[in-house]
């Protein structure tokens, strides 16, 4: 089995048509000589015939506003390109540890939503993170709060994968309790390589081995690259190594958070990513 290279779909937010609505754009498609504009119905194609990338992870801010019969039609043609829709993400932390329970009731309402849209695009997990002190009545609240979430997202057939963010989830350590404090098969992590380096001061390594275990999928933050070609921050080839030194062969986003044209920071993130996972499999 081998570890899937897949995109997440916000790297591509600059080629993005402004607006809501998911009809195709007249702006033109990358590579007509024109400025490179699509919407999220021509991304799926866009991923794998130009990028070479087997699936998408969603931030659920670029369908505000969709309607289910949007999310179908873009389900179909993910179908059609043999890019499936794989993680929902919710950008926005949630409220999920509140004492307030009004707060903590809008953000269960939320989940639920995401829930019913990650399930009509064909996704087998939603992403979620959590606004909240580290403190020890937070981190039972969310435990309870999630584990009450965990059956209805269940009979949607979906996983719950937790990101770090900052606050009661930022160090891997606490990630980790949370998991397991929660129970049941489907609650996961969703790490990132940027997540991980701010938790590990620099350095992703340790975070990443730790959190791999629990992961449902993990994002390869891309931050650019040096002019020698290698990338800014860390060393990508030793995330892959650490990620799959504790068997994760699950899938991996590509996220490019740089300046610039995102698709030549794809194509090269790509090519490094790969390259370290054939050489592992080697």
């Amino acid at each position: 089995m081998t570890m899937l290279l897949t995109l997440c779909a916000g790297s591509l937010r600059s080629h993005l048509s402004k607006g809501a609505h998911p009809e195709k754009s007249t702006d033109g498609m990358p590579g007509n000589g024109r400025a490179p504009r699509m919407t999220m119905l021509d991304v799926p194609q866009f991923v794998v015939k130009t990028l070479r990338l087997h699936g998408l992870n969603i931030p659920a801010s670029l369908l505000a506003k969709w309607s289910l019969e949007d999310l179908d039609r873009l389900r179909d043609r993910a179908d059609k390109a043999a890019c499936p829709c794989l993680v929902l993400l919710e950008d926005t932390p949630l409220s999920l540890a509140d004492a307030d329970e009004s707060r903590a009731e809008a953000a269960v309402q939320r989940v639920h939503r995401l829930a019913v849209a990650a399930n009509r695009l064909g996704c087998n997990s939603i992403a979620l993170c959590i606004d909240a002190p580290d403190t020890a009545d937070a981190f039972e609240l969310a435990a309870d709060q999630i584990r009450d979430l965990l059956p209805s997202v269940e009979r949607l057939e979906l996983n719950v994968l937790l990101s770090q963010h900052e606050g009661l989830t930022a160090s891997t350590e606490r990630l980790t309790s949370l998991i397991k404090r929660i129970g049941g098969f489907r609650i996961g992590s969703l790490p990132s390589f940027g997540s991980a380096a701010s938790a590990g001061k620099g350095d992703p390594i340790e975070g990443l081995r730790k959190l791999a275990p629990y992961a449902g999928a993990i994002h390869a933050t891309i931050e650019g690259f040096t002019k020698k070609g290698t990338h800014k921050s860390w060393d990508l080839q030793a995330c892959v190594n650490a990620i799959r030194s504790v068997g994760f062969l699950n899938t991996l986003a590509i996220d490019y958070t740089g300046e610039g044209d995102p698709v030549p920071n794809i194509e090269k993130a790509r090519d490094l990513l790969q390259a370290a996972i054939d050489a592992e499999e080697a």
